[in-house]
């Protein structure tokens, strides 16, 4: 999937050497560069499979932003090894600050991706390619800019708007925030519009491109942002649409994730890894969710350095009613090691086996029909009250053998629509949006604040004789939204800080 795209280098010959005209118009035979490139679909397919390479990285540390910082998991923590703790263990504790290294890694990872597809769009707009091959390459590279937008705007609020490449390096220099969220939102929605139109329907989808953005996956984009900013209406008939589009729900819960069974009928989008080879596309999910000491006994091979991130909480595992089909699939309460049981839970959603240590074979889910199914719960609730939607919250809770859910009101449904995303999407990134999405600043300070007491009262995993810091789990609204990663600010100060950092 990942191909390399270098602009050529330039070679200078001083007075000191003795140099031939044909010299400076040699290139290096290993490389191509953009002049010549993305001259026909098949190399612009190569580009896009290059920004899908570099989304596999983001989609590989965003349990950090999206699942950790909740009271979804938390830590298997290292007594003897404290490096984490000014990165990734921060967004467990509520400790983030401007100067954190994992801050600035996904600003750059984000804002990277993003030049490639701003430099794609333009290389399209510039080629001979006729437009019915152009069109849906077009919207498949804006569905891609709205779903990084999309997750920026949710992260640090309104945030550096670029759908252009520049000349020189000092037009970056220049760059300043939207002025608000709604220049952001108005983007990924005329993106993600553009995408709907243009881009093929699943099931009519070249099978070299099976995997990549849909219709399908754009609609379901579209309705989340409907939802986020609170276009209920709006929400409704877009995720509606999707329904008659051939998706359904797998009627074993354990083979939607199973790696015997990718893109399969109830999945919308999901990011592509292959193991069990060398050639560099595999995921390593379970690698970093197992806990630490844990060796062979998950992984199934000994010798591996394990991450214990990403650890259910007490508080999620007592989310399950009982007789939930879902628990045993999603998450372990803990592992046997030597004949001997350690009560450290897991995530057991990404455990599969395969071949090569260190070399997983699962896709990450960012999409599901039953994801959809429930928010269009959520949206039908929000504009009219429960209702119609009372069938498709239930679709999901019968797949789960719960019983159904009739006659709530509109707050009471509202509960129980985001505790059913809370156990149907577990672990796969939405928790933390989703409470966004819920709650006011304050009611999320607050909400999170007792998550913390409760950690801290009775912490999920045993911390080895380290206390909790004063400043651990102590939640302030300006929380809400990130920091604007301080050497951002360094090179560039026009950016400004958000509110509280």
């Amino acid at each position: 999937m990942k191909y390399l795209i270098a602009i050529i280098s330039l070679v200078f010959c001083s007075a000191l050497f003795s140099c031939k005209k044909d010299f400076l118009n040699k290139t290096d035979p290993t490389r191509i560069g953009t002049g010549v490139f993305y001259q026909d679909a098949a190399q612009v397919n190569r580009a896009i499979n290059g920004i899908y390479g570099q989304i596999q990285g983001i989609t590989g540390v965003n349990y950090i932003f999206k699942e950790m910082i909740s009271d979804n998991t938390t830590i298997d923590l290292n007594p003897s090894d404290r490096g984490g703790a000014a990165g990734w263990e921060a967004f467990e504790y509520s400790t983030v600050n401007s100067g954190n290294g994992e801050i600035s890694n996904l600003w750059n990872r984000y804002y990277s991706a993003m030049y490639n597809i701003n430099l794609s769009l333009e290389k399209l707009a510039e080629s001979t390619i006729d437009d019915a091959a152009k069109k849906p390459l077009v919207g498949e590279l804006k569905f891609l800019r709205a779903f990084l937008y999309f997750d920026l705007v949710r992260y640090f609020g309104n945030v550096v708007l670029v759908t252009n490449t520049f000349k020189t390096p000092d037009e970056a220099f220049e760059l300043v925030r939207t002025g608000s969220v709604d220049q952001v939102y108005a983007l990924i929605e005329s993106d993600l519009t553009d995408a709907v139109a243009s881009l093929p329907a699943k099931a009519d989808q070249p099978a070299a491109l099976k995997g990549r953005a849909t219709k399908g996956a754009a609609l379901a984009m579209l309705g989340e942002m409907y939802l986020t900013v609170k276009k209920y209406p709006e929400a409704v008939s877009t995720l509606q649409s999707i329904l008659s589009m051939g998706y359904s729900l797998i009627p074993d819960y354990a083979d939607v994730f199973s790696t015997e069974n990718k893109n399969n009928a109830e999945s919308v989008f999901e990011i592509q890894y292959q193991g069990n080879n060398d050639l560099g596309e595999w995921s390593n999910f379970m690698y970093v969710f197992a806990p630490r000491e844990s060796s062979s006994s998950i992984v199934g091979f000994a010798g591996q350095g394990l991450g214990g991130r990403n650890i259910p909480t007490n508080n999620m595992i007592a989310a399950y009613e009982a007789g939930d089909l879902r628990k045993d699939v999603s998450l372990k309460t803990g592992f046997t090691k030597n004949g001997v049981f350690y009560p450290i839970p897991y995530v057991n959603k990404y455990n599969h086996a395969h071949t090569i240590p260190g070399r997983t074979n699962d896709n990450w889910p960012i999409y599901r029909y039953a994801d959809v199914l429930l928010m269009l719960a959520e949206a039908i609730n929000e504009a009219t009250g429960p209702g119609s939607a009372e069938e498709y919250l239930n679709t999901v809770r019968d797949r789960a053998g719960l019983d159904p859910l009739n006659g709530l009101s509109k707050d009471a449904f509202r509960t129980a629509v985001l505790k059913e995303r809370r156990v149907e999407l577990a672990f796969e990134n939405h928790r933390w949006f989703d409470l966004k999405r819920t709650m006011t600043p304050a009611e999320l300070a607050a909400f999170m604040n007792a998550h913390g007491a409760e950690e801290k009262a009775n912490p999920t995993v045993a911390r080895g004789g380290v206390a909790f810091n004063n400043l651990d789990y102590v939640y302030e609204a300006t929380e809400y939204i990130l920091p604007i990663p301080a050497p951002q600010i360094l090179i560039n100060d026009k950016l400004g800080q958000n509110d509280g950092y």
